[in-house]
């Protein structure tokens, strides 16, 4: 299985394959699409070294750190869009399922205050969250929010978790050497992230005071 990781991370099918399952993660949460990223940067991590004259080749094509997060990035983005889509065709099922369940409509409500202050910072923010791009997505999509509101915070929730997650892939590989230890190291940091992302997003929203009469 080794090998096989080794022999993937070295070919330039690891960007497809990372480009899918983080496109696919919108509708899938359970694909490990952030362990991909960051078992790729630490494959850059580890040719890198070797550059430098740290040890022999590896004897393939090291990652490059600019691909992936253009990929993942990427991906997210149009993954983010379909779901959108989806959710604004969605009709009176998907309204009905969503009114169904507390986690959905609060979100929705959470976010449609956001988007109509003219911030997205919780679209950011959740998508670190586990399945809180999902949410996010779905909840825009199903509230017929306006495409130029959700968009542009999608690209840069995209571009922070996609930078973010090859950091950490590619800084814990330099710091902690490029063997499972430190690719455990970070995707650990991974999660811990997306703890911290959940705990916002639930949060209930605070309510304004009413003005005294």
């Amino acid at each position: 299985m080794l090998e096989s990781v080794a022999a993937l991370t070295s070919s330039p099918w690891i960007y497809v394959v990372v480009a899918l399952s983080v496109l696919l993660d919108v509708f899938l949460p359970l694909l490990p699409s952030g362990v991909l990223v960051i078992t790729a940067a630490t494959a850059a991590a580890a040719g890198s070294t070797t550059v430098n004259g740290a040890g022999e080749g590896t004897g393939g094509q090291v990652p490059s750190l600019v691909v992936l997060i253009l990929c993942a990035a990427t991906a997210s983005v149009l993954g983010d869009l379909v779901a959108y889509r989806l959710a604004w065709r969605g009709g009176d099922r998907l309204d009905r399922a969503i009114a169904r369940s507390r986690r959905l409509s609060s979100a929705q409500e959470r976010l449609g205050a956001a988007l109509s202050r003219g911030g997205g910072a919780l679209v950011i923010i959740a998508r670190f969250a586990p399945a809180g791009r999902s949410v996010v997505s779905l909840g825009a999509g199903a509230a017929h929010r306006r495409k130029r509101d959700f968009l542009p915070w999608s690209a840069l929730a995209g571009l922070a978790w996609a930078g973010y997650s090859v950091g950490l892939g590619y800084f814990g590989g330099r710091w902690l050497g490029s063997t499972w230890f430190g690719t455990a190291v970070s995707v650990l940091a991974l999660f811990a992230a997306g703890a911290l992302a959940a705990f916002v997003v639930k949060r209930p929203a605070t309510r304004p005071v009413s003005p005294a009469r």
